[in-house]
């Protein structure tokens, strides 16, 4: 060893950013390990057995590591505390002290071992590096540059490493040019006994969502929040975005001024389609929305519990609420994570289903059912009310001698019951059948209460 190994161990340590300390200390571990399977064949001592190299001039000597001990019993790790102190008159009983022991023709076999162990430690920290490196960028984006195309695979440099692009990554109809830069998804980062392995992706959904915090700052900043994501590569995507902010728009703060954010999002993906919806926390709601750009006339929720809703559009939206290939409604459940069945408003008739909510009208007519029965019930008490105030005002004129005393209570009794009698009529249109109205003659029936008083 001489001190031009050292400057080339440097240099190595700079281009490829290993520790130089780390590098040292494994060089020396593995000149211990050559001592001991060299030296021991000649009888020498194998135990406790210490190897240091000079930083600055790579001269290399082994050390036999040793106790002082009064009476010496074994000679291999033991030395007398006599023969220690003609060494250094410092050292002291139980004391371990380094007894050089480097043979003559030790250096050839260092070299050779050092040159062995370097090339292995350059691999394992160049793969320790790349590891640490990306396993910090796992679910998120980087820049990489296309090298070349290898059997439907694409060669991506992504830095200080190569990944691979498999055909099941690539955007369907995409092509790559040699040194195009392009932006990848990071999906998992493994450590394998061959080195780290990047995993990258363009078709992943995770790919248009950092593309939108990109280029959203409300959605960098978590003023917008993206709750879900359904995606299929170079075709469509759709994502459903929600605003902690009531004085932002989510879905405007997306499409950006003039369209520029989305379009810029549209142009890395190849001119994939994007909606975009505003989410609910109501899920009729957000099947509603999710459908875009359909529009929905009702949405029913089947089943709750195995998230089974079926959703009512008008006959001449039927085709685009399902999509071409089903891909809208395929990309809607997706999105909402509901089995979603969508049926014409026509289907929707002749299956008797249609009663919005299942449909409004349907809810009225069966509000008007209830208001009639309430309303006959209302005409039978009047007959009664009549009667009660016939009586009443019989005994108020028994009992008064004033002329202008019984006037005031009779306009009082007409009053009420007239108002009462207003009051039923601007409901009698709720029914549709006129022989079901109660027939009560208000005037006749004042006529009658009077008729013996006068």
């Amino acid at each position: 060893m001489n001190q031009e190994f050292v400057e080339a161990l440097k240099e190595i340590v700079k281009e490829k950013g290993i520790s130089a300390d780390l590098l040292f200390t494994t060089i020396e571990d593995a000149l211990v390990t050559a001592y001991k399977k060299n030296y021991a064949k000649q009888g020498g001592s194998t135990n406790n057995v210490k190897v240091i190299m000079n930083r600055e001039s790579g001269e290399i000597k082994v050390y036999a590591q040793k106790k002082v001990v009064e009476l010496v019993e074994e000679e291999i790790e033991e030395i007398s505390l006599e023969d220690a102190k003609e060494i250094d008159p410092n050292y002291e009983l139980e004391d371990i002290i380094n007894i050089e022991v480097t043979p003559k023709k030790f250096g050839r076999i260092a070299a050779q071992a050092a040159k062995q162990v370097v090339i292995q430690r350059i691999k394992e920290e160049e793969r320790r590096i790349v590891y640490n490196e990306y396993i910090e960028k796992e679910e998120d984006i980087l820049t990489g540059t296309v090298l070349r195309k290898d059997k439907g695979n694409i060669l991506i440099n992504v830095g200080k490493s190569e990944a691979v692009l498999g055909p099941n990554e690539q955007i369907p109809g995409e092509q790559f040019r040699f040194n195009e830069k392009i932006k990848l998804y990071v999906v998992e980062v493994k450590n394998t006994t061959k080195g780290p392995q990047v995993l990258i992706s363009r078709t992943h959904p995770g790919l248009v969502k950092r593309l939108f915090e990109l280029e959203v700052p409300e959605i960098y900043n978590g003023v917008v929040e993206i709750k879900s994501i359904a995606r299929e590569a170079g075709s469509r995507t759709k994502i459903a975005v929600y605003s902690n902010d009531e004085a932002v728009d989510p879905m405007g703060a997306c499409v950006g001024p003039k369209g520029v954010r989305v379009q810029n999002i549209v142009n890395e993906l190849k001119n994939e389609k994007i909606d975009i919806i505003k989410w609910s926390k109501f899920p009729d709601e957000l099947i509603s929305n999710a459908l875009s750009p359909a529009k929905v006339i009702d949405v029913t929720i089947v089943d709750e519990e195995n998230k089974a809703a079926r959703v009512v559009v008008d006959d001449s939206q039927l085709s685009l609420a399902i999509g071409k290939e089903g891909q809208n409604v395929r990309l809607a459940a997706k999105l909402t994570g509901w089995k979603i069945d969508i049926k014409s408003k026509s289907q929707a008739e002749k299956e008797e289903i249609l009663n919005l909510s299942e449909t409004k009208d349907e809810v009225i007519l069966e509000n008007k059912e209830d208001d009639k029965e309430e309303k006959i019930d209302l005409y039978e008490e009047m007959d009664s009310m009549v009667e009660d105030t016939k009586e009443n005002i019989k005994e108020e004129i028994s009992v008064s001698e004033n002329n202008q005393e019984v006037d005031s209570e009779l306009e009082k009794a007409m009053e009420e019951v007239f108002n009462t009698e207003d009051k039923l009529e601007k409901d009698i249109n709720l029914f549709e059948d006129d022989d079901e109205k109660p027939s009560i003659d208000t005037e006749k029936a004042i006529e009658e209460i009077f008729k013996d008083e006068f």
